[in-house]
Parts: C-alpha cells; sequence; structure tokens
C-alpha cells in the first residue's frame, strides 16, 4: 500500500487527485493540505469529492500526517516550500506543477539527488505518447517544416504557454539539434517566420481542460498531432500512477516518459 499525501487538495486538480486515490486499491490517502486562507480547511478530504469519508481531514502541514509520496499540483512557491520538506523527510514527491523559473527548475534537480521525483509539466498518458510521437516527427520532417504549437486552456490558468506547450517545443528543438531558447518563437511576434522557428500560440478561455496540437507544414504538406484532455482526471489518474511507480524507486529526477517505459 503506497501512502500518498496531495497538495492543492481543495483545487481542481486536487480533487480529481483525491478521487483517483480513493478509488485505487492500492493507494491509501493520508494526507490533504491546503494553503492556511482555504475555506475547505477541517473538511474530510472524501465527502469534499463525494466519495464518502476518508477520515482525513484537509490540514495546512505536511508533517502532521505520515505517507510516502506527495503529489504536488499548487503553484511554484508553495511547492518549492512542499518539496523542501520532502528532502528533509526523504519523502519521495511527484510534480504537476507549472510555471517555474531556472532557479525553481535547479532547486528540483539538486533535490533528486536526495529524494525521489517525478517532475512533468502534464501527467496525461496520452499527452506523453505525443511527445514520443513529436521526437519521431521532428527528426524525420527536420527544420524545413515550420513547427507551431497551438495550446488552449481555461481562463484560470496564470502561466503560458503552458509548461505543456514548452515541453513540446523542447522535444521538437531536441530532435533537430538545437535548443527551444534557441529557436522558440514568442506568441506576440511579428514580421515574416524565420527557418526553424518554433512558434506559440495561446487560447485562455472559459473551461477548457487542456488542448495542445502541433502543426508541422512544410512544402505542399502538414501533419498535425493533437491532444485533446476531456477530463483533469486524466491528469490525476497519471500522477497517481507515477506515483505508484516512483515509491519503488531511488533518488533521480523522473518524468513521464520514465514512468510509461518510453525512453
Amino acid at each position: 500500500m503506497v501512502r500518498i499525501a496531495i497538495a492543492g487538495a481543495a483545487g481542481r486538480m486536487g480533487r480529481a487527485l483525491i478521487a483517483a486515490t480513493a478509488g485505487a486499491t492500492d493507494l491509501k490517502l493520508c494526507a490533504a493540505i491546503e494553503d492556511s486562507r482555504s475555506t475547505a480547511i477541517g473538511a474530510d478530504a472524501g465527502m469534499l469529492v463525494g466519495s464518502g469519508s476518508l477520515g482525513v481531514a484537509i490540514g495546512t502541514d505536511l508533517a502532521a500526517s505520515d505517507f510516502d509520496v506527495l503529489v504536488d499540483f499548487t503553484r511554484p512557491e508553495p511547492a518549492l516550500e512542499h518539496l523542501a520538506y520532502c528532502v528533509k523527510a526523504r519523502k519521495r514527491m511527484v510534480i504537476g506543477t507549472t510555471g517555474f523559473d531556472a532557479a525553481g527548475r535547479n532547486r528540483i534537480a539538486e533535490a533528486a539527488r536526495q529524494i525521489g521525483l517525478v517532475f512533468a509539466p502534464n501527467m496525461s498518458v496520452g499527452v506523453n505518447l505525443c511527445l514520443k510521437l513529436l521526437d519521431i516527427t521532428a527528426r524525420v520532417l527536420g527544420p524545413e517544416f515550420d513547427a507551431e504549437i497551438i495550446e488552449a486552456h481555461h481562463r484560470h490558468k496564470v502561466d503560458a504557454p503552458s509548461g505543456t506547450a514548452k515541453r513540446m517545443g523542447e522535444v521538437i528543438a531536441q530532435a533537430r539539434g538545437t535548443t527551444l531558447d534557441a529557436q522558440g518563437l514568442p506568441a506576440d511576434r511579428n514580421g515574416a517566420r524565420p527557418a526553424g522557428g518554433i512558434g506559440f500560440a495561446v487560447v485562455r478561455a472559459g473551461e477548457i481542460v487542456g488542448d495542445h496540437t502541433v502543426l508541422f507544414a512544410g512544402p505542399g504538406e502538414r501533419v498535425e498531432i493533437t491532444h485533446r484532455a476531456e477530463s483533469r482526471r486524466t491528469f490525476a489518474d497519471g500522477a497517481v500512477r507515477a506515483a505508484r511507480w516512483l515509491s519503488a524507486q531511488g533518488p533521480g529526477l523522473y518524468d513521464m516518459q520514465d514512468v510509461l517505459g518510453l525512453r
């Protein structure tokens, strides 16, 4: 039995994670934490998502309960605080939070020398299969084909482009033997498109869970690879799958390609 803690438990993803954990026979929810200002503090985590009482009250302190793996879909600042606790307590961590700057990513890489970490901008099995397909497609088509990443999310999403879109750009750049820093194009660019550029287009509207399309356009033809998430449960199921896998791993920085055996 893998003991799970969930950070951001009362949020959209937190609730999906509670439901996914409650529905698994080999996982046990041991802690559910929130910001101290949340109105959900003290509520039973299971009752919050309609799964019946789980006997776990939403609290504010990770140290109040023992667990094996923390799953975090919050924001960079609290996620890094949770990471510091996990390093100190030698707990594994699955990070689905996006929007980290270079310093934050460096702290995650440093922590992975001491604990097992799965860090991925998107926990969906389908998205991670798409990343593998993007690597193959970019290698075959080469920089002669323009690459444009079009992503859409709900109006509440803070970072843009999404972490998934950026990761898609990184995969394409690596397959072409370059970097996204060198070839990435801003979403608000003007003027003619430079050769080999990797572009982004961003939509924020309504309650779109998450759509990503990568368009490769070349002489006389184009190839499109699309993933559409219909429910946040998609990401939650991937995250608990990652937690289950991580529970048997030693220190190191992993992603969903490792979890799914796509390396």
